[in-house]
């Protein structure tokens, strides 16, 4: 399975949640590539903090790379994907390569207008790839305010599903990726690392059960 975070848009927490997943799914003993397809190489400086990382790492910042990430994630079990911001060609190939495409987006309005170039890049697509997936997930959330419930409406007209776990704007986030750590080895914020087991877990089981139903459907079609 290929996840990509993607939105155009900068500072939404693609690298964070990419790191961290790719953590996550790595200590529950799978295969896991991180792909680093930003320019800024946010991801593959914090591999480079470490020893060892538990999972690869590759940087593959270019617009033409959705081929060679897919020949790379045939070796894995699970491949994520980091995104990069204003690069509208490379964020098309990494739609291209990906299985569940996550859109992270602020209580703003700044991000949820950025994401429109993604979302239009995963409808064409879809077009000939029906099986692609697409979900918001809700980042950088500050408590119980009005706008960070707010965010929630303005993306419910676009059809596209909103994971139910939201990423709250925690201090041990950006301390844990400054210091060349994933949240679970930080451990300062119990409830920072229960939100992404919580939001890995949903975009998993998103996509195991779309694919299932999708080659169910194509056998139906075969026999029927």
């Amino acid at each position: 399975m290929i996840i990509s975070f993607i939105n155009q848009k900068g500072g939404v927490g693609k690298t964070t949640l990419s790191i961290n997943t790719a953590s996550l799914l790595s200590q529950s003993g799978h295969k896991v590539l991180l792909i680093d397809a930003d320019k800024q190489g946010s991801a593959t400086t914090w591999a480079s903090l470490r020893d060892d990382t538990g999972f690869q790492v590759v940087s593959m910042a270019r617009e033409n790379m959705a081929k060679d990430a897919l020949f790379l994630a045939s070796e894995y079990d699970y491949t994520i994907i980091d995104a990069p911001p204003h690069a509208e060609g490379v964020s098309r190939s990494c739609v291209i390569a990906s299985d569940i495409v996550v859109i992270p987006i602020e209580p703003s309005g700044l991000s949820t207008w950025a994401s429109d170039i993604t979302i239009q890049q995963v409808q064409q697509a879809m077009e000939y790839k029906e099986t692609l997936k697409c979900g918001f997930v809700v980042s950088r959330k500050i408590g119980n305010t009005v706008i960070g419930r707010e965010v929630r409406n303005m993306v419910e007209d676009t059809g596209i599903r909103i994971f139910n776990a939201d990423i709250q704007n925690r201090v041990a986030y950006a301390e844990s990726i400054t210091m060349g750590q994933t949240i679970f080895e930080w451990e300062q914020d119990k409830n920072a690392i229960q939100e992404i087991e919580n939001l890995t877990k949903e975009i998993i089981y998103y996509g195991k059960k779309e694919l299932s139903e999708s080659t169910k459907a194509s056998k139906s079609r075969i026999t029927g």
